[in-house]
């Protein structure tokens, strides 16, 4: 890996920049070391304990990989479980990637540069592990590829490089769950993540935070579009972070290309959300859409949203809904620019409470207050995500459930 030096060098000079985006955070009070774990078979993984496993049920991960075409699970710094059970995907360690792979160096670092800030500069200098999944042409995944980022050690700062390849007419459907074990208090993830979407490929990128309430998560995404290709990204954060600062960008390069980014995200007392997305429309006949629900409890969620039309004929829609529930701040900030004549951008926004005649006219149906509220608040944050699979999707169905119980 010595063709890393020079990005080991900038990274060196940017470990104290300051991102222009969320809290700053000192990472040095995060250790870099994590514990030994030995891998994971099979039947392993189905033998966790139920807290463990419940833990990651709800992250997206089948333990008994009978509906998915491989596996990705990291625990703290280590790969323990790698698998691929369908000929036309690869899924690689990232370490193992750059160690014996040259056709990885055409990826590594290529879309996002190591130096935007302290967070990329910290990956790449203690890079821990992460992931390499690869489609190959023509190839589609029957089932989804799961992947599984978990934290066990208390004051860890987990350091994660991720890599994910749709070659020329593939598709890939991969569900990414990120938590911790059920003990642990405060730790770190700073994950980096770049998306190659290659002429007419499909990619849907489902990601999932069920974190510890002292949580600091700084993930950084960059994504590339080409030719009639389509990038579809999820993000359901329901469960308490401390901060959660994040803002992936996908680039449509191609004529004809597509991206769709959805998120649903309920913010509790004493967290802070900054969390957006922003498509760069580069070619005629692109299209992108953005859509965001949030819920405040008590907390502070700033909901970004920017697309860029560089050139004629591109379509694009931003639209950001909140709900503020016992207090919190939901700052929304949708942005639209066009830079052509012929673009067609549009925009949504609005931020408020539960109307009171909404509860009322559910009550006289036979509900009390409760369960008026409960009923509404389901219905919000009930955003049709599509490309989920159905077990994925009655997952997330109980943790609006539970959301709701929370907000009351």
């Amino acid at each position: 890996m010595h063709y890393r030096g020079e990005l080991l060098e900038r990274a060196k000079r940017a470990i104290n920049k300051k991102a222009p985006l969320g809290a700053d955070v000192n990472l040095d009070e995060f250790e870099k070391v994590g514990t030994e774990h030995r891998e994971l078979s099979d039947e392993d993984l189905v033998s966790l304990p139920e807290e463990e496993k419940q833990r990651l049920v709800m992250s997206g991960l089948d333990l008994t990989e009978a509906e998915r075409s491989g596996t990705y699970f990291q625990m703290d710094t280590k790969a323990v479980h790698c698998d691929v059970k369908q000929e036309g995907v690869e899924v690689i360690p990232i370490r193992k990637a750059l160690e014996e792979y040259e056709w990885i160096r055409a990826y590594y670092w290529k879309l996002i540069p190591v130096d935007v800030d302290k967070y990329t500069a910290a990956v790449e200098l203690d890079l821990h592990d992460g992931y390499v999944i690869r489609a190959l042409p023509g190839s589609k995944s029957v089932y989804p590829i799961q992947a599984c980022l978990y934290l066990g050690k208390d004051g860890l700062q987990q350091n994660v490089h991720n890599i994910i390849i749709a070659e020329e007419g593939s598709e890939l459907h991969i569900i990414n769950g990120c938590t911790t074990s059920p003990h642990l208090k405060r730790a770190a993830h700073l994950g980096v993540s770049e998306f190659y979407i290659k002429k007419n490929a499909k990619v849907s990128f489902t990601m999932i935070h069920n974190w510890a309430e002292e949580m600091v998560v700084r993930p950084r995404s960059v994504a590339r579009v080409e030719e009639g290709g389509l990038f579809l990204n999820n993000y359901v954060c329901m469960k308490p972070a401390r901060s959660i600062q994040m803002y992936p960008t996908t680039h449509l390069v191609g004529r004809d290309a597509v991206a769709r980014l959805y998120s649903i995200v309920v913010g509790s007392p004493e967290t802070e959300h900054d969390i957006g997305g922003r498509v760069f429309l580069k070619e005629r006949g692109a299209r992108a859409e953005i859509v965001s629900r949030a819920i405040s409890n008590g907390g502070k969620i700033i909901a970004r949203g920017h697309l860029i039309g560089e050139v004629p004929d591109i379509k694009a829609h931003l639209e950001c809904k909140g709900l503020i529930l016992n207090g919190g701040i939901i700052h929304a900030i949708p942005e639209l620019e066009g830079h052509v004549d012929g673009v067609e951008m549009s925009h949504e926004a609005a931020v408020g409470k539960i109307a009171q005649e909404e509860i009322l006219y559910l009550m006289s149906r036979g509900l009390d207050e409760d369960e008026a509220t409960s009923t509404i608040v389901r219905g919000f944050l009930s955003v049709d995500i599509p490309g989920l699979p159905p077990e994925l999707k009655a997952e997330i169905d109980k943790a609006i459930e539970a959301s709701d119980k929370d907000v009351m």
